[in-house]
């Protein structure tokens, strides 16, 4: 268990972590973790266990009875000229898009400054190395999504993009592809990590219909 800390992401909030920290994991195991509320951070698996807060609130999406919005399809539509596919290994290229997108859209959060360091050990895990998506426009790098693929479904741990072109929605476009990947793959599940209702950077995950919210009655399925 982690000290407390301020929360990144309420404020007047103090945060604490049930932290494991494991040499080599099974990943039929680590996704029985995922299913009971716990995420990947490099080599940590974590859970928010604070005092006195429980909103943060595990979300997943189930692929195969997901459908697109309206706005969600007008993004697919609007970024048709937008090129995918998966790659094994973190580049240069990946960090600096990486650094850019840190400096110009989270400024204010716990991951400024950006450090090659700090880069490399939240994505690099010794026993399961991550799939990055990348997304390219006339072959410029333009977005990355770094993601887990386990045995029965994909863990979205972070994506970034080129900030100036924010009016395209890749940070929605990244999951809505990665949505698309899982279903192709009869992957049963998209975890997306923690929804908070009370923070508006997070707010956006319960635009994916339907989702899955963990609750301490299980899964429930959103209306």
């Amino acid at each position: 268990m982690t000290h407390t800390f301020d929360c990144s992401y309420l404020p007047n909030k103090q945060e604490q972590l049930l932290v494991l920290q494991e040499e080599s994991l099974d990943l039929t195991l680590f996704e029985k973790l995922l299913a009971l509320g716990f995420r990947r951070s490099g080599e940590t698996i974590y859970k928010p266990h604070c005092p006195h807060c429980q909103a943060c609130l595990p979300i997943r999406i189930p692929v195969d009875t997901f459908i697109p919005s309206r706005r969600q399809k007008r993004t697919l539509k609007q970024n048709r000229d937008v090129s995918w596919h998966l790659v094994d290994n973190c580049t240069d290229e990946h960090y600096a898009l990486y650094d850019r997108y840190i400096k110009a859209r989270h400024h204010d959060g716990p991951m400024y400054p950006p450090s090659r360091e700090q880069y490399d050990h939240f994505v690099q895990c010794s026993w399961h190395p991550p799939k990055l998506l990348e997304l390219r426009l006339n072959d410029e790098l333009i977005g990355v999504a770094i993601t887990d693929l386990l045995p029965n479904s994909l863990s979205a741990i972070y994506s970034f993009f080129a900030p100036e072109l924010d009016k395209r929605s890749l940070g929605s476009l990244m999951i809505l592809l990665q949505c698309e990947l899982a279903k192709q793959m009869h992957k049963e599940y998209l975890y997306l990590g923690y929804q908070i209702h009370e923070s508006r950077k997070m707010n956006y995950k319960t635009a994916y219909h339907p989702y899955e919210i963990l609750t301490a009655n299980g899964w429930q399925r959103s209306e």
